[in-house]
Formats: structure tokens, C-alpha cells, sequence
């Protein structure tokens, strides 16, 4: 019986190490407004920052930890407390490794004790950048949890994440915050930069901030953090998937094969790999199709476009060609995944730079179609996964036109101006009373000491 139940844990055992292989120097895991030192999400114990003992967060006499008075059946325990801010608070996380760093936020607006957390108004800033300043935009009608992630460069020894109340709201609340060190293939130091004009080298890439809009696997089904050896959410493409004409999903069964120059499992999993939407020549012409996909993107900024390639359909290298468009613009043309990774069935992936239009809500397109070297009864293209990040803006913002700088000040000189509102209406009050208590005062004195005329008699005193 032993051997037996040894025999099925050593069969569990590469499941449960293979899926998460990456250890990250930086892993700091809080549940906020918690005092349980381990709560296991996904596998993962994050800490609660109640427990003094290494807690990252900087006491404040104006935080409070706050209940879920009615948590969903089958919610996170993560989301079943919130730390709550009335003042700006920040919490401060030790860098081992300088370089990128993941950040999540975790946001859940429920209700506790006739207070709604879905009415909260604040700016979130990290080591310079301000990553949030409406958190309005994240809350649905459902009032789900929400899942913000970031991509920050930190060359400093602490990674800051502060939270700042609006004078709306005036509170602020996060349920829980991950900062993860991220491997130093996830973001590189350029790009291609598509524009109108030309094609150029887009440097510094890796020293942007970026704010994960996107992450979707194609034409499989959703990857979970657990299938996942940096812990994201992959979702499945049908949503934004726009042509569907002369395309096919297809999933593959075999093993995905890593090489040196192309794409890590950090990069993108095994489960985003193994399923993909194809173009397949079916006769003697090659067909006059295209896949598109469109992403709803806020103007103003640009956005990093990565795109995910894995050829698990061809049956022999040398057989499939296809081009690129991402906004319209050529990105790749005859792009052949036989001659860039010399195998079959090996990722590769291709970053591109993008304007996202002027301001407004606008929509940032990838298509996928044949090209002129595409020959018939073979594969025309293929796509694996596509990834949309939102790239700070001249303010050093992901959320608005407003820097941190300006945002800590508005605090100051708002509760400066309250403060000396409230000085000058109690000098005036005080002022006042000491005017009307001197009057008083002068009434009483000129009563009490007014002369008698010496000229008159004591009867005309009595009269």
C-alpha cells in the first residue's frame, strides 16, 4: 500500500514542480487587512500584512482593516478582507534584484459594514509612476475581483507602492499585492516601432512601465495562474476575434520544444503553445483571407503588441509563409518560423511598438494572412497568443495626464487648505468673541461706575 501511494506522488510530483519551475529572487505575496501569516491562493501562501514580523506596510493611525460582510461562494480568501486608507499609505517591499518586477493589484469593491468599497476614488503610485488615478474603471456591475498587473523596472533598493485617497472619496483599499521579480528574457530592451513613416528600433523597452491590457491565448481555452510558471491569466481569443471565414482552431498534443533565440516558458506557457488558429490551403489556390483580431484600447499612449508563433500544424519545415499586419501596418512579411527557429513545434515571439491613436477608446488590430511565397495544400498562417501592454506616457503615467509629483502635492496643498480653512474660521470665531466679550464687558463697566452728579441732594437721588 506504501509503495503504492509513493508511486502515485512520484507520478504528481512533475506536475505539480514542472508548472512552476521559475523562483523568483523578489516574491512578496500580502493579503491585505489580514492577520493569518499563510493563506493559500493557487497554491501560493500569501502573508497577511497584519503580522508585524516583516510586514511591508508602513503603520498609519488612519488604516484600518476592513470585512467582506457577504463573501461569493468559492471566493479567493484573499478578497475576504480589504486594507483600507483614509490618508496616503504606502507599502515598501525590499529589492534583492534590480531589474523588472511584476506587480498585481487585487481589487475586490464589496461591502462591509455600510461601507461601499465600489464608491472609492484614489491614485496609486509606484517609485515615480502613477499606475492608477480612477479606480472607477475597475469596477463592474457584478463587482468581481479585478486583477491589475504591471511591469515596472526598479533600479532602486525598494519597490514603493503608495495609495492616495481623492478629496471625492477619501478613501482608498487594496485586498492584495503581489511583487514578483521577473525573469530578464520577459522584457527586452527593443522593439520594432510601427508607425505611418517608417519601421524603426524602439529602445529602452525594458525601462517603460507597462500595464497589461490583454493577455489571450488563441484558439484554445483559458490558461490558469496554476498552468502558468509566472502565475498569469491567458483568456481565450473569441471575443476578440473578428474573421472567422476560412480559419480553423487547432490543438496539439505533442511537446512543445524550447531553443536558445526563441521564446522561454517564461515567456509563454506549454498550454499557450499547444493551441493555435490556422489558415489552411484546402485545394490548388492559396485562399484570400485574413485573421483579425481587435483589442479596445484607450488613446494617447503606446502599447507594446507581442505576438506568440509556435508552427505545431506544418508536417515538414520550409512550408509555411505568411505576413504580419498589427495596426494595419506590415510588421512581417513571408515570415517563415522554419528559417528563425529551425524546428518545428518551437515558440517564437515578435514585440512591436504601436501608437494607440489619439485620446478616446480606440481599437488596435493584429491580422495574420498569406503572403505571396504561401503555396497551396499547406498551412497560410498561424497565430499562437497575443499580448497588449499600455507603455507610460511623457508624464511617466499609465492612467491620465497627471504625474506623481502632482498628485502628492494636490494632497498636501488640499489638506493644507482645509487646515487653513478651519485655522482661519476659528481665529475669526475667537476674534469675534473676544470683540463681543470686551463690549460686554465695557456695558457692564459703564453701569457700575457712572458718577452721581455731586450737585444733587439726597432727595433728588431718592426721587
Amino acid at each position: 500500500m506504501s509503495s503504492t501511494l509513493f508511486s502515485l506522488l512520484f507520478l504528481l510530483l512533475p506536475f505539480t514542480t514542472l508548472s512552476h519551475l521559475f523562483s523568483p529572487p523578489d516574491n512578496y505575496l500580502i493579503n491585505c487587512g489580514s492577520s493569518a501569516p499563510s493563506t493559500p491562493v493557487d497554491y501560493r501562501p500569501f502573508a497577511g500584512d497584519l503580522v508585524p514580523r516583516h510586514s511591508p506596510f508602513s503603520p498609519s493611525p488612519r488604516a484600518v482593516s476592513v470585512q467582506n460582510d457577504n463573501p461569493l461562494p468559492n471566493l479567493p480568501p484573499i478578497y475576504h478582507t480589504a486594507r483600507l486608507f483614509t490618508t496616503p499609505a504606502r507599502y515598501s517591499f525590499p529589492i534583492t534584484l534590480k531589474g523588472t518586477h511584476m506587480l498585481r493589484l487585487h481589487f475586490h469593491p464589496f461591502n462591509s459594514s455600510n461601507l461601499d468599497l465600489g464608491r472609492a476614488q484614489f491614485h496609486v503610485l509606484v517609485n515615480g509612476h502613477v499606475v492608477l488615478s480612477n479606480f472607477t474603471r475597475f469596477v463592474n456591475p457584478q463587482r468581481n475581483p479585478r486583477i491589475v498587473e504591471y511591469l515596472i523596472w526598479v533600479d532602486s533598493e525598494k519597490l514603493v507602492v503608495m495609495f492616495v485617497p481623492s478629496k471625492d472619496s477619501k478613501f482608498a483599499f487594496v485586498n492584495a499585492i503581489e511583487v514578483i521579480s521577473a525573469p530578464k528574457d520577459l522584457v527586452p530592451e527593443t522593439a520594432q516601432y510601427l508607425s505611418s513613416s517608417k519601421v524603426e528600433v524602439f529602445d529602452g523597452l525594458n525601462k517603460q512601465a507597462l500595464e497589461v491590457v490583454y493577455r489571450v491565448t488563441v484558439g484554445g481555452p483559458k490558461v490558469t495562474p496554476f498552468n502558468d510558471s509566472l502565475w498569469r491569466t491567458w483568456v481565450p481569443d473569441d471575443g476578440f476575434f473578428k474573421s472567422s471565414a476560412g480559419s480553423e482552431k487547432l490543438y496539439f498534443g505533442g511537446r512543445i520544444k524550447y531553443r536558445v533565440g526563441g521564446a522561454s516558458r517564461e515567456v509563454g506557457p506549454d498550454n499557450v503553445y499547444n493551441s493555435a488558429r490556422l489558415i489552411r490551403s484546402k485545394n490548388d489556390s492559396v485562399p484570400n483571407v485574413n485573421m483579425t483580431w481587435v483589442f479596445p484600447v484607450v488613446g494617447g499612449y503606446k502599447y507594446l503588441v507581442r505576438l506568440h508563433f509556435c508552427d505545431i500544424a506544418s508536417i515538414s519545415l520550409g512550408l509555411l509563409y505568411f505576413n504580419v499586419y498589427v495596426n494595419g501596418y506590415l510588421a512581417y512579411e513571408d515570415l517563415d518560423l522554419s528559417y528563425v527557429m529551425n524546428s518545428l513545434a518551437s515558440p517564437f515571439y515578435a514585440d512591436f511598438v504601436v501608437d494607440g491613436g489619439d485620446d478616446g477608446v480606440g481599437g488596435l488590430s493584429v491580422s495574420i494572412g498569406p503572403s505571396k511565397s504561401s503555396m497551396a495544400h499547406v498551412i497560410d498562417g498561424i497565430l499562437n497568443g497575443v499580448e497588449v501592454m499600455k507603455m507610460n506616457n511623457s508624464h511617466n503615467s499609465l492612467d491620465g495626464e497627471v504625474c506623481a509629483d502632482f498628485v502628492l502635492k494636490s494632497w498636501s496643498t488640499g489638506n493644507s487648505g482645509l487646515l487653513f480653512t478651519l485655522v482661519a474660521a476659528v481665529c475669526i470665531v475667537l476674534s469675534l468673541s473676544i470683540v463681543v466679550r470686551r463690549r460686554f464687558i465695557g456695558s457692564r463697566e459703564s453701569v457700575s461706575w457712572s458718577r452721581l452728579p455731586v450737585n444733587l441732594s439726597d432727595d433728588s437721588v431718592k426721587n
